[in-house]
């Protein structure tokens, strides 16, 4: 009599990245997955992982047709994209061809192979005046890479209901390995650690979410079979100046190196949403995900930041 196996086989695009190392790191050491890895370098930064690593392209639908042939995902998460909000305004074709062309292609290929999608999204697809925000606010994004992320959204959406899950987050932060770009808590611990003076907004408010509960959050919703929109951020709704406020407090930092200040002093090509913070409360009943605070994460953070740096100077 045919059996379904015991273990699941998730491919995860984008897994140099910052998500996609704490997915690795999560997802490879448990015997229920069996995990392949995939990003454009040619060879995995996170050393130590338990799973398999092939380069992959999204912007080439061979490569990944391949894929999928070989490796016959059971679930793709997606966390390939381009993020820097600022380049996906001056550069649209590249970030359309990205956030939106290669998701077209992805749910193609999962549709025909059966294959179900986790995609990640972002606070952005809001404009800000009505935040926080439940899974079922309406979007009205404000930048290009905003409206990049909602048409992604709807081409999703095509699949069969059961067939995807859309992950909405927020202002990701945590450590990884040779990361291509700091993160907003990477970049506040490297100023203050110089002691340089830095300039924080008092009105843009977000729930940071730390790497690790994100991919917790991303675990549960493979582990339980769910679909749906899903908000996985942090609990904490916070001014991104009293965020790092809080990093200075909690890593013994003089605190008044950090100095408030509005949107209006800066000058930028893509137009930010002020208050934009995720309500957690369907992850948090349904699926039993409880982030940390942003304290006990910091200091994690540091701890495997050494660890990491450990395992590079004996490499």
């Amino acid at each position: 009599m045919f059996e379904l196996p015991k273990y699941r086989r998730i491919l995860i695009t984008g897994a140099n990245g910052l998500l996609g190392q704490a997915l690795v790191e999560r997802l490879s050491h448990q015997p229920s997955y069996d995990v392949l890895a995939t990003s454009h370098d040619n060879a995995p930064k996170l050393r130590h992982q338990s799973c398999g690593y092939i380069p992959m392209d999204i912007l080439e639908t061979e490569e990944m047709r391949h894929i999928f042939i070989d490796f016959a995902p059971d679930v793709v998460v997606h966390c390939a994209a381009m993020t820097m909000v600022d380049a996906c305004e001056t550069q649209r074709d590249l970030c359309w061809q990205l956030n939106v062309g290669a998701v077209e292609q992805l749910v193609r290929l999962c549709r025909t192979f059966g294959t179900r999608l986790i995609h990640l999204s972002t606070d952005f697809i809001f404009d800000g005046e009505a935040g926080p925000y439940d899974e079922k606010a309406r979007p009205n994004p404000l930048s290009y890479y905003g409206r990049t992320k909602l048409a992604a959204e709807n081409a999703v959406r095509t699949l069969k209901n059961d067939q995807w899950a859309l992950v909405r987050t927020i202002l990701v932060y945590g450590t990884g390995q040779k990361l291509m770009r700091r993160n907003i808590a990477t970049w506040l611990i490297g100023q203050l650690d110089a002691g340089k003076t830095i300039r924080l907004v008092t009105d843009q408010w977000r729930t940071p979410t730390y790497v690790h509960d994100l991919a917790d959050g991303i675990e549960r919703l493979i582990r339980f079979r769910k679909a749906g929109v899903w908000n996985i951020a942090g609990r904490e709704m916070i001014s991104i100046f009293d965020f790092g406020k809080a990093i200075a407090q909690t890593l013994g930092f003089d605190a008044n190196l950090i100095e408030p200040t509005n949107s209006n002093t800066f000058t930028q090509p893509a137009k930010r949403p002020l208050k934009s913070g995720l309500l957690i409360l369907k992850a948090e009943s349904e699926i039993g995900y409880k982030p940390k605070p942003i304290p006990y994460n910091i200091h994690d953070m540091i701890k495997r930041d050494a660890v990491l740096r450990t395992e590079t100077d004996e490499a």
